[in-house]
């Protein structure tokens, strides 16, 4: 596909870096009008959104430096590189970070711990959709061998050295599919929010449409690097999914049996 996307003079400027920071510009634009529909400050919604946009670069970047250290302590320059390099791990990785920050942040600023998820719910999920997207131009998080006639071939050899993607071998555009997902539930998100009955329940059917699309496109997605859990049944983004969609349930259980209107939340 295109792993770059295009140079300035020497300097590479990667598909997968360029169209997820775009995903993040729409995603905190989005999130300040998400966040007036919830009764959440904006203010506090943008401050949130800085901070957890840097502390999952920190995060992220700190796993490949430990992940690629005897190559850096022979070749420091190649710090430099490292944004351009995917691991399966780093999705992962970034979201534990951000959600911890977050939580830490909402708790800090008394921010309505519900709402403050409510609002953040559509917005998250369109950056992953951007990420996905992203990640099909510089072939990360590839697919499984295919003969549809969508299949997608790649033929550069930054993605082999990126992400490890095989040339010339058709593959299913999994990373497509989850883009589609994603942007079909933000969409339905952001319909959702005004019309929530109570807060958090925006933030349950997040975890539970994350869980069952990250579910269902990890069988087309190659399972390298992904672990295998249950004798292969399993890899660890389905597993990390089933959880998603058993929390999101028990979150609108939960918010259904406290029957605590949006009126009473935002007072």
């Amino acid at each position: 596909m295109l792993p770059v996307l295009f140079h300035i003079g020497p300097i590479l400027i990667p598909s997968y870096g360029a169209v997820s920071a775009l995903g993040v510009l729409l995603a905190l634009f989005l999130a300040q009008r998400t966040a007036r529909i919830a009764g959440v400050k904006t203010s506090q919604m943008w401050n949130l959104c800085v901070v957890v946009v840097f502390s999952v670069l920190i995060a992220e970047r700190l796993l490949l430096v430990a992940l690629n250290w005897d190559d850096l302590r022979r070749h420091p320059r190649w710090m430099l590189a490292l944004s351009m390099i995917h691991h399966p791990l780093l999705a992962g990785t970034g979201a534990l970070a951000g959600i911890g920050v977050a939580g830490f942040y909402a708790h800090r600023s008394r921010m309505p711990f519900a709402s403050t998820a409510d609002a953040l719910s559509a917005p998250l999920t369109l950056g992953l959709a951007f990420e996905q997207f992203g990640a099909l131009l510089a072939g990360s998080g590839y697919g499984t061998g295919s003969s549809v006639r969508w299949a997608v071939t790649y033929t550069d050899q930054l993605a082999a050295r990126w992400s490890g993607t095989p040339l010339g071998v058709p593959l299913h555009p999994v990373q497509a599919y989850a883009a589609l997902a994603f942007l079909t539930l933000s969409v339905l998100l952001l319909i959702w929010l005004p019309v929530r009955r109570r807060p958090g329940d925006v933030a349950g059917l997040y975890l539970m449409g994350m869980g069952v699309a990250i579910f269902i496109t990890e069988l087309w997605r190659d399972p390298e690097g992904r672990g295998a859990f249950f004798s292969g049944a399993l890899d660890g983004p389905q597993l990390a999914a089933i959880l998603f969609v058993l929390i999101g349930a028990a979150i609108l259980l939960e918010r259904r049996k406290s029957k605590q209107p949006i009126e009473a939340a935002h007072g």
